[in-house]
């Protein structure tokens, strides 16, 4: 099976700055046909889980364009051009290229913690 990573696990934000997260496949997500079925997604707390990019870095319908997608092969990065109070929660990558599909661990889903006066969630 492939295995994804994530970095880094928690990430501390400031309203109206830039974050970055990184996964990292143990095998190449191209697939032969062509594409790379690598989706991000965010789970708010006390949501069920959001599709945010597929395909690598397509936005999903609705998705604002402060979130963006990108790489290739083995290595991938979600941006957020802006951080807003909406985007708290717990972001993961899911490869789709290899059966079975493949998420992170549990333990290294990263969390984009809030700051103090809004609702925060941690997974561990």
């Amino acid at each position: 099976d492939i295995v994804m990573t994530q970095t880094p696990l928690s990430l501390p934000v400031t309203p109206g700055e830039p974050a970055s997260i990184s996964c990292r496949s143990s095998q190449s997500l191209l697939h032969s046909d062509g594409y790379t079925y690598l989706d991000w997604y965010l789970q708010k707390p006390g949501q069920s889980p959001q599709l945010l990019i597929y395909l690598g870095s397509k936005r999903a319908s609705g998705v604002p364009d402060r979130f963006s997608g990108s790489g290739s092969g083995t290595d991938f990065t979600l941006k957020i051009s802006r951080v807003e109070a909406e985007d708290v929660g717990v972001y993961y990558c899911m490869q789709g290229t290899q059966l079975p599909p493949t998420v992170v661990h549990p333990r290294a889903e990263t969390s984009l913690l809030g700051w103090p006066s809004c609702p925060h969630v941690l997974l561990v």
